[in-house]
């Protein structure tokens, strides 16, 4: 199994370098006013993917953290004390249930 994901990635990497290297031309981007940045178009494509994927990554962790934090919390268990014996202030002939 680890032969085909290592597989997947080099296959993958090299089409990702493929692409690059036949698509490294300059793009004009226009941001605000009359500003416009020429950058290369796998590097345009690089930072709108990182736009979109790391936000979404962290708030994955951050969940998979708040969950495995509760399951851990789960399986320690709580602390369980035992009642404290009740109080008896009354004599013990005096039963509140009895008929007189």
């Amino acid at each position: 199994m680890a032969f085909l994901r290592t597989l997947f990635w080099i296959a993958l990497t090299v089409i990702i370098v493929v692409f690059s290297v036949r698509n490294w031309v300059p793009v004009p981007v226009n941001l605000f006013g009359d500003t416009v940045v020429e950058t290369k178009l796998p590097m345009l494509l690089l930072i709108g993917f990182l736009i979109g994927f790391v936000p979404l990554y962290a708030w994955h962790r951050a969940v998979k953290w708040r969950h495995d934090r509760k399951l851990s919390a789960i399986e320690r268990g709580p602390v369980i004390t035992p009642p404290a014996p009740p109080a008896t202030t009354s004599s013990p002939n005096s039963d509140p249930f009895q008929a007189d």
